[in-house]
């Protein structure tokens, strides 16, 4: 059954975003997709063939007009991978506080749900573990990450402060590791590096003596829990992962096995601030949007990797 409702993406043709405009496409919104494909890329948005779906290039840095009325605005837009931020540092800056301010003005003038999507990066190198949405952080500002670090912080402040004295519908997912189908193949982190070395026969590169740990999260299952942030009214940020630990040597192992290769794992230097460790507490998620991972590690790892062969 068609649906009347009009949904916006920023960034929806990033990797995250692009998978989120598919799935909002089978729940019949309408979808704009706004992206100006400085790191998202129209490759991924091929197969969607809706009549149903808008593609506008324009940076969210910019002021827009929609003209439809709007029920959700999925915010997205921005470089996301620390070889991206290093490179565009004042874009990141950007599209968090400018980018931001345009989206919740357009969703206060739409009286729209806004949701943000930020990100684990909001922690820092965290000294609480596992990291709850009440720990502040411990973050570098003047640091390599900390313009993307800082950007996401002050987007989610902005947030707050267009909830509270504004009345936006405000939502804020803190996204932690996510992998999956239609990830960029030199995206510079540790799933595309790992599973093109792999693919390709190359050296392992682990940064680091790879003791440090993360929670690697597939995108299904993250698209579900957004969509599902926006479908209560809790305004307070949420985490969004997997809460299964996971050590890097031991996952270069497992891309390993998966893809039967034969590369040696070399170490190198860790990068600057680079967190020891990684794993959300999704006890909010799971109690206030009964949402929980569902793929687990070795299926979601066999689906991507499968993506990448036939993808190369």
């Amino acid at each position: 059954m068609k649906n009347n409702e009009t949904v916006v993406v920023t960034g929806g043709a990033g990797f995250i975003g692009s998978h989120l405009c598919k799935y909002l496409l089978e729940k019949n919104y309408k979808v704009i997709c706004i992206d100006n494909l400085v790191t998202g890329t129209l490759k991924n948005l091929e197969s969607i063939k809706s009549g149903d779906f808008i593609f506008i290039n324009h940076d969210i840095t910019e002021y827009i007009e929609i003209k439809d009325n709007l029920s959700i605005i999925f915010h997205l837009a921005s470089p996301a991978s620390p070889v991206d931020y290093l490179q565009l540092p004042i874009q990141t800056l950007k599209v968090g506080a400018l980018g931001t301010h345009n989206i919740l003005g357009l969703s206060k003038s739409k009286r729209a749900i806004m949701l943000l999507a930020s990100t684990s990066e909001v922690y820092g190198d965290p000294v609480e573990h596992p990291q709850s949405e009440e720990y502040w952080g411990n973050v570098n500002p003047v640091g390599p990450r900390g313009v993307y670090d800082e950007a996401k912080r002050f987007a989610e402040a902005m947030a707050m402060a267009y909830y509270r004295q504004q009345g936006v519908m405000t939502r804020i997912a803190r996204i932690f590791n996510t992998y999956g189908p239609y990830m960029r193949m030199r995206d510079g982190r540790v799933v595309p590096n790992f599973i093109m070395q792999c693919l390709l026969g190359k050296e392992i590169t682990i940064y680091g003596n790879g003791s440090q740990t993360r929670s690697f999260c597939y995108i299904d299952d993250i698209v579900e829990g957004l969509y599902r942030l926006t479908q209560c009214d809790y305004p307070m940020p949420v985490n969004l992962g997997n809460a299964q630990e996971i050590s890097i040597l031991e996952f270069a192992n497992k891309v390993k096995e998966i893809t039967r290769s034969k590369g040696k794992i070399v170490f190198r230097p860790l990068p600057e601030d680079d967190p020891k460790k990684r794993m959300p507490d999704i006890k909010k998620a799971k109690t206030i949007l009964n949402w929980k991972p569902r793929v687990g590690l070795e299926e979601g790892l066999t689906k991507t990797i499968s993506w990448f062969k036939n993808n190369l």
